[in-house]
């Protein structure tokens, strides 16, 4: 799944548990929710990284 598609059902989860009272269920949305932010940031560091490393490897081609 990706960081995005987490962060959505996370926050569903989560607010399923506060709405029927499940803390449970609302804890493991936090978590998920939390997980899928951690996971998209990772990706757009990265693309960053990789995009970098592309530019580096232009200029050393002398493009």
């Amino acid at each position: 799944m990706s960081g995005e598609a987490d962060q959505v059902t996370g926050k569903a989860k989560e607010l399923q548990g506060k709405v029927t009272g499940d803390k449970e269920r609302e804890s493991e949305g936090k978590t998920q929710h939390a997980a899928g932010k951690v996971e998209h940031a990772v990706g757009d560091a990265a693309d960053k990284l990789k995009g970098a490393g592309e530019a580096l490897k232009d200029k050393a081609d002398g493009r």
